[in-house]
This record gives structure tokens, C-alpha cells and sequence, in this order.
């Protein structure tokens, strides 16, 4: 195995002026960062870290070893790549400032809400109305319960949940995601008004969904989990559970290239709470930064989940609010493009307030350094 390389940007600023002085923006959002940490490692073991500020980057790479010149360039200009806005029929959705992607799960055994709108058209629609008028940008509708030891869905059933939501949607205009792993699922549903196909099995778990997520032409999601076939959750042993899931979501990534799928379509998601510790979940959050040098907008989804309960004497699903909003401005705080959470509302408010604390136009931040 070839050495690889990863830029791990390691102090971040709300502004570009900062005590380091230079700072680069981070994947075209809101968030800059001033020193970053070069590491190498070669069959999983690191070889080496070195730490510049942003002035000292250039000069940094070029010491590096030939085999790892086209690496360090690409990260580098990764991490300041611009992401040009995600079109979902006559939405228009801008990468360039943080937004919100509100679950909605038509299931009847999903880890938070699960049965609260099987069955109940009427009460899942208003549902996915409230989020859109406080502030949703995409909703995203699943079928299938991902959770742990959830039971297999047959495609069928999967559709029937499915495809009357999505219908209803489109007709009001909203931007939709489906989250499924199901070809027949998405083809299914990108015909009745879909627009994102949110696989979190990073189209793996059918050999047809990545012919399928070509020819549509949509933007697709590609989650990181370590295991295949049923079970998602399984397999989870890693080296370094930060980089081997960078060099996991590069690699799949660039199979959906090859494929035929245009690397502007392509979100990743690094797949919190999926085969992962509670401490490896942590670390993924911490290290959210390093994922902008793969060169893709990315979308991040620690809604309520385990790790919140874990840290908070077993709260359950339904009471995990405050853990949630913490882990999605973590998110902001890393420049994540996209959140998906089940808390529309409230995310969206402190989304909001995150915004106005970087706006320039509102602080002054030349008094701030």
C-alpha cells in the first residue's frame, strides 16, 4: 500500500483574520481555519505529523516526498474548494452557508420516532409542512429503520411507505431526499418528485445503484458504514477510526466517479453512530475539519442518537434535544454543509444565530484580533 496523506486543519477561526494571522475558508462555508496538521502513514500506522499555520502550508508541501506531491496538492486545494449550490427541481440550494435537512421517517420502528406517522398521511405531511415553514431546506424521507438490529423491509413495503409521501411533497414544492439503499426504492421515487438519493450504504448494498444513480443524474449522499449486506453496524474495526474512514469515503466516492456519477452530485456523510464507540463517534465529530480535503459538500447526522444518551445518564431518543443541538453547531463549527435532524425548529434557530455571530456585516471582527 502507497503512503497516503491528510490535512487536518486543527484550529479553526470565525473570520480570516486570526492570532495566526492567514487563514483559509473551509470548503466554501462560513468557518476558516489557520493551522492544520500534515500526517502521514503508510498499511495504518502514522510515520509522521507536522503542524504549520496557513502562510507555512505551501512550503510544507513542497518538503514533502515526491510520491506524496499530487496528495498534498489535492487536500490542499480541497479544503478551499467552493461548492457550487445543490439543484432539487426549482429549489435552489446554497453550500455556501449551513442548512437544515429534517427527518421524516414513515416507519414503524426507527430508534426516535418510529410509528408516530405510519400509516398517518394526514399527520406526516403537517409534520414535513412544520419543518419546511421553520426553515427545512430538504426533506428527507425514509422507509426503513437503520437502527441496530432493525428488521430487513421488503422493497415493496419500503415503496408503499415511501412514494405517496414523496408525491405529496413534490406537489407542494419541497426539496426531497430519500433515504434508502433500495435501486427500486429510489427509482421509484425520483419518478414521483424525488431529488436526493440518500444511501447509507454508500450504494453498496445493491450492485444496481450506482448504474441506477447515474442515469438519474440526482445528487446522491454516500454514508460511511462499515459493514455490508444487512447489518451496517458490523465490522467496525479500524487503525484510526478519522483517517480510515476518510480513506473509506474517498474510496467510495471515487468508485461513483467511475461509475458515471458527477463528483459535484456526490454529498458525503461520515456515518455517526454506525458501527462506531461511543469515543470513535466523538473523534469523527472533533474531526470533522480533515473531511473537507475529499472535496465534497458534506452532511452530517448525530440527531438524537446513542452517543447523546450515552453521555447524558441514558436519556432516551425522545429527550436528547440539547445533546443534539450541541453536536449540530459542532457541525457548523466545521464548516458541514448540511445537518439532518429531527429538531427542524430548533436547529434552524441556533443555525441562525451561528450565522449572525460570523457576519461580518454585524461584528467587526478587525476589533476581535
Amino acid at each position: 500500500m502507497t503512503k497516503q496523506l491528510y490535512i487536518r486543519p486543527i484550529a479553526l477561526a470565525d473570520n480570516p483574520q486570526s492570532e495566526e494571522g492567514e487563514a483559509i475558508r473551509l470548503g466554501g462555508s462560513m468557518v476558516w481555519a489557520s493551522r492544520f496538521a500534515v500526517i502521514v502513514r503508510e498499511n495504518g500506522k502514522v510515520l509522521s505529523r507536522a503542524r504549520a499555520s496557513a502562510a507555512e502550508m505551501p512550503g510544507v508541501l513542497a518538503a514533502l516526498p515526491t510520491e506524496l506531491g499530487a496528495q498534498a496538492e489535492t487536500q490542499w486545494t480541497n479544503l478551499r474548494k467552493a461548492h457550487a449550490p445543490l439543484q432539487c427541481g426549482q429549489r435552489t440550494i446554497r453550500l455556501d452557508q449551513p442548512q437544515v435537512m429534517g427527518i421524516l421517517n414513515i416507519t414503524p420502528d426507527s430508534f426516535s420516532d418510529g410509528g408516530e406517522f405510519m400509516d398517518k398521511p394526514q399527520v406526516a405531511l403537517d409534520h414535513a409542512s412544520a419543518m419546511l415553514e421553520a426553515g427545512a431546506a430538504i426533506i428527507d424521507v425514509g422507509g426503513e429503520s437503520t437502527r441496530p438490529g432493525a428488521a430487513a423491509v421488503w422493497e415493496g413495503d419500503e415503496i408503499r411507505r415511501v412514494v405517496p409521501m414523496v408525491e405529496r411533497l413534490s406537489a407542494m414544492g419541497a426539496a426531497i431526499s430519500v433515504d434508502t439503499r433500495r435501486p427500486a426504492v429510489w427509482e421509484a421515487s425520483h419518478a414521483a418528485g424525488a431529488h436526493v438519493f440518500n444511501d447509507v450504504s454508500a450504494l453498496r448494498y445493491d450492485p444496481r445503484s450506482l448504474d441506477l444513480a447515474a442515469s438519474t443524474g440526482a445528487p446522491v449522499v454516500l454514508m460511511h458504514a462499515p459493514g455490508s449486506g444487512e447489518d451496517l453496524h458490523a465490522n467496525g474495526d479500524y487503525a484510526d477510526v478519522v483517517l480510515d474512514v476518510f480513506d473509506w469515503l474517498r474510496e467510495s466516492r471515487d468508485k461513483a466517479v467511475a461509475a458515471g456519477i458527477a463528483a459535484e452530485k456526490i454529498l458525503l456523510d461520515p456515518g455517526i453512530g454506525f458501527g462506531k464507540t461511543l469515543a470513535e463517534n466523538l473523534a469523527l465529530m472533533n474531526a470533522l475539519p480533515l473531511y473537507h480535503g475529499l472535496g465534497q459538500p458534506l452532511l452530517v447526522g448525530a440527531s438524537r442518537k446513542r452517543m447523546i444518551g450515552a453521555l447524558s445518564n441514558e436519556a432516551p431518543a425522545h429527550d436528547r434535544l440539547g445533546g443534539s443541538l450541541t453536536l449540530a453547531l459542532k457541525a457548523l463549527d466545521a464548516g458541514v454543509q448540511v445537518v439532518r435532524v429531527h429538531d427542524v425548529r430548533e436547529t434552524v434557530q441556533a443555525a441562525r444565530v451561528w450565522r449572525g455571530l460570523r457576519d461580518a456585516a454585524l461584528t467587526d471582527f478587525s476589533q476581535l484580533v
